[in-house]
């Protein structure tokens, strides 16, 4: 037994098996366990359907099993405004959100935390993210005045610290991340061990929540009317095909059109004239640059010191989490802005994404990449680039 074993947590209980291995290893360590469904989307899909409704039965039988009380909170107009609302807008902008990390930052350690804190009753909160916490895997490190650092899962193919990357320190100091030291499929077998068989076996969400099933460009027209536009050759300058619109496409991506030789990919992406440029072959040196300007950083921590001090820190970064990470140098600009310089060509890094910094297993925080520096073939080069991160 532990030294908080009587303290109150409000485990996020979504209906999958990550969240209800969380709460059942919560439990077993001697919490007072709480459960709490967070219906943050409401809208049904084209087959008439609510995905948070089925969601939320799983949920219930989860907590059912586990003995434990579950609350539903609802938080669609927070979701609608901080997470929906500039999803649209980065899209009409050129640029490829992240809701995801947005959700994280507004909702689940945000609204979620402090709800939990104030109406719930909670001395700490817990989500079944693969991530862990200086603080240790029970809170049994917990020290207010040293902080809490943001760690990599012992699973690193399952590691979700890139979507935790904006997470406030405020809450992280509440967080407890029971599933950060153990590989997924021992969660699952978990699961079985104790009855919640069904829930182990239920296909694992991907992608973005609220779309569900259905194609990314049936989705997004029910939000962003149709902007025709052209598909532009890069190297020729020749129109290939027209568009319904920038919206539809993001860097790097595939294009679909009849009739064209060879595959092309999107490498730029212009909001006023509605012009796509496209390049043919995924590795094409259009498609690959060493440098990004971003927003102002959040730091989860505190500012690195060597950043602060230098002005300049060696680390390493991703902009998407199933890439591995590259080292790259930091250059910390005006209204804590940064200059990234990558140690390698990067293939589709793209405006709208996040820049995520690690040092070791230390998540150190993140920041919105607002533009990306002159790509392999504006500085001449004419060669196909193989074998770098982010080549596919």
């Amino acid at each position: 037994m532990i030294r908080q074993a009587a303290k109150q947590v409000v485990c996020g209980i979504s209906g999958g098996v990550d969240s209800a291995v969380a709460a059942l290893l919560l439990k077993k360590k001697g919490f007072h366990v709480t459960g709490a469904f967070m219906r943050n989307w409401d809208t049904k899909d084209e087959f008439g359907e609510c995905r948070a409704d089925k969601d939320l039965e799983d949920a219930k039988l989860v907590c059912s099993h586990l003995h434990i009380p579950l609350h539903e909170v609802n938080f669609v107009k927070e979701y609608w405004n901080e997470v929906f609302t500039p999803f649209l807008e980065n899209y009409q902008k050129a640029w490829t959100p992240n809701p995801d990390i947005l959700c994280n930052k507004y909702i689940k350690f945000d609204a979620f935390f402090d709800h939990a804190i104030n109406n719930l009753g909670a001395d700490y909160v817990a989500t079944g993210h693969y991530a862990r916490s200086s603080y240790g895997e029970y809170m049994e490190n917990y020290n207010k005045e040293s902080g809490a650092k943001l760690l990599r899962a012992l699973d690193d193919w399952k590691d979700q610290t890139f979507f935790l990357s904006q997470i406030n320190q405020r809450a992280l100091q509440k967080t407890i991340f029971p599933l950060g030291d153990i590989p997924k499929e021992f969660v699952k077998q978990i699961a079985h061990s104790a009855g919640l068989s069904k829930i182990a076996e239920k296909k694992e969400s991907m992608g973005i929540c609220f779309i569900g099933k259905r194609k990314f460009k049936n989705f997004i027209a029910e939000y962003i009317p149709p902007k025709p536009g052209q598909f532009v050759d890069v190297d020729t300058k020749q129109v290939l095909a027209e568009h319904k619109g920038i919206h539809n496409y993001t860097l790097g991506q595939r294009i679909s059109c009849p009739g064209l030789k060879f595959p092309y990919y999107v490498v730029e992406k212009d909001a006023k004239t509605q012009e796509i440029l496209v390049a043919a072959g995924t590795n094409h040196p259009a498609l690959f640059t060493t440098t990004v300007f971003t927003d102002c950083a959040h730091w989860i921590h505190s500012p690195p010191r060597l950043l602060l001090q230098d002005q300049m820190l060696d680390c390493q970064m991703r902009f998407q989490h199933v890439h591995p990470l590259t080292d790259c140098t930091l250059t910390l600009c005006g209204n804590n802005c940064l200059i990234i310089n990558i140690a390698q060509p990067m293939r589709a890094i793209t405006p709208g994404q996040y820049a995520v910094f690690y040092l070791g297993d230390e998540c150190l925080g993140s920041a919105q990449i607002m533009q990306t520096g002159a790509t392999l073939y504006t500085l001449g080069h004419r060669e196909q680039v193989n074998n770098l991160p982010g080549f596919t």
